[in-house]
């Protein structure tokens, strides 16, 4: 096996992370901050590579970069999507944003622009992974909102909030994935359904009405936030 295709060896229980990037000395760091962390570690230097190694290692989340020899990191994220829903986080340039934009369309998970913390590249792996982890919760909350999926109740600082049912769906999607960037698209693939043919203007107008409801400052919101030129994401900060 060749230095770029390596695994290093941790406890079996560790979650295994692929690191697709060409340029050697930010898979070294990242490498070497995610064995700190305990978990397992895949390397491939191109988009080849990461195919062969994806189907040998079928690790629990692929940091990719997006300009990679061979393949590119949207193709390759592309051809992925076919056969596994296992988490994306996409590396890009700064000012990349179309191609940000693209690559969350494709269905990468998170994207961090170059150059970036280690620190915080490992702190959205733990959440990323977080998330993809199965649950039967039925409750969610964040802040002091409270949503209860089962009577579709919202409950905002110990008061009760109408929500109409297109809201309380698109609440709780981007409550289930806090932290998580996605573009309008995909929040109408997900929420509205692949067939909807409306104006994707309607995501706009929802969030505003959302923090119009929940927010305490709707200019100023704490909880849904617009990623400017991407989408919306959900922090999931106290009120």
């Amino acid at each position: 096996m060749s230095p770029d295709q390596s695994k290093s060896s941790t406890g079996p229980s560790a979650k295994t992370i692929l690191i697709v990037e060409d340029e050697d000395n930010i898979r070294e760091v990242v490498r070497r901050y995610l064995e700190r962390e305990g978990f397992q570690v895949c390397e491939a230097a191109d988009g080849y590579s990461a195919l062969d190694l994806i189907a040998e290692q079928e690790p629990d989340l692929i940091v990719m970069d997006l300009m990679l020899p061979g393949i590119d990191g949207l193709t390759l994220t592309r051809q992925l999507r076919q056969r596994s829903r296992v988490p994306v986080i996409m590396l890009t340039a700064r000012g990349e944003t179309s191609d940000r934009v693209r690559g969350l369309d494709l269905g990468a998970d998170d994207y961090m622009p170059k150059p970036f913390s280690p620190r915080e590249l490992v702190s959205r792996i733990h959440a990323i992974l977080r998330r993809a982890a199965p649950t039967e919760a039925a409750r969610v909350r964040f802040g002091e909102v409270d949503l209860d999926l089962d009577s579709r109740t919202v409950i905002v600082r110990e008061e009760s909030v109408k929500l109409t049912a297109k809201e309380f769906d698109l609440l709780w999607f981007l409550a289930n994935h806090p932290g998580q960037v996605f573009t309008r698209e995909r929040l109408l693939d997900n929420v509205w359904g692949k067939d909807f043919a409306g104006d994707p203007a309607t995501v706009t107008v929802h969030i505003r009405h959302l923090r119009e409801k929940i927010e305490p400052d709707p200019a100023k919101p704490r909880h849904l936030i617009t990623v400017w030129g991407v989408g919306y994401r959900l922090e999931n900060a106290h009120a």
